[in-house]
C-alpha cells in the first residue's frame, strides 16, 4: 500500500482589522429609494456580475453621506473573502471562497475618523452544501447582490478600541 501525504504550502494570509476601502469597485451598483418617514431613508442597492460589494457600499455611505445604516441581503459570490477575528495576533485570518449563494448578509454603517464605514458579517454556501462566513472583507458580485438599507437620520460613532485594534461602535453612544 503506498500512501500520499500532501501538504500545503501556502502560508496563511491575514487582513488588519482596520483597513481602508476603495471605492469606484462596482461600476454595475444601482441604487433605488424605496420609502422616506421623515429623515430616515430605505434603499435597495443592487449589484451587476463582477462588482466589489465592499467598495460599493463604501462609495454608497460616501455618496449619500450616510451616518448610520442598518442593512441586510442575499445573492451570489463568484468570489469572496472572509474574515475570522484572531485575538492573539489582532487581525483577521483570511478564508477564500469559491463560487457560492450569499445565505447571509447583514451588517450596519457608523462614522469613523468623520468617514462612514460599513461593517458586515456574512455567510455563503459552497458546492457541497457546507457554509463559510465571517466579517466580510470583500464579495464579487455573481449575477446579482440585492443589499436592502435603511439610513437612520442619528449619527454612530466608531472608535478605534486598543485592546483588539478594531474599530467599533462607540459604547457610550452619546455625542
Amino acid at each position: 500500500m503506498l500512501l500520499s501525504v500532501t501538504l500545503s504550502t501556502q502560508a496563511q494570509q491575514y487582513a488588519p482589522a482596520v483597513n481602508p476601502v476603495e471605492p469606484g469597485k462596482a461600476p454595475g451598483m444601482q441604487v433605488k429609494l424605496l420609502s422616506q418617514a421623515g429623515s430616515t431613508k430605505n434603499y435597495a442597492i443592487i449589484f451587476a456580475k463582477g462588482d466589489e460589494v465592499v467598495s460599493g457600499m463604501t462609495e454608497f455611505a460616501q455618496k449619500y453621506q450616510v451616518k448610520s445604516a442598518h442593512y441586510t441581503g442575499d445573492g451570489d459570490a463568484l468570489s469572496a473573502k472572509a474574515g475570522w477575528f484572531d485575538y492573539q495576533r489582532k487581525q483577521f485570518k483570511i478564508i477564500a471562497i469559491d463560487t457560492a449563494e450569499v445565505a447571509s448578509f447583514m451588517g450596519n454603517i457608523a462614522l469613523y475618523n468623520g468617514k462612514p464605514v460599513a461593517h458586515t458579517h456574512f455567510s455563503a454556501a459552497v458546492r457541497d452544501g457546507s457554509v463559510h462566513g465571517g466579517h466580510l472583507l470583500e464579495l464579487i458580485s455573481g449575477p446579482t447582490m440585492e443589499i436592502f438599507i435603511t439610513v437612520e437620520p442619528t449619527p454612530l460613532y466608531k472608535k478605534l478600541d486598543i485592546e483588539s485594534n478594531a474599530g467599533l461602535i462607540d459604547s457610550s453612544l452619546e455625542r
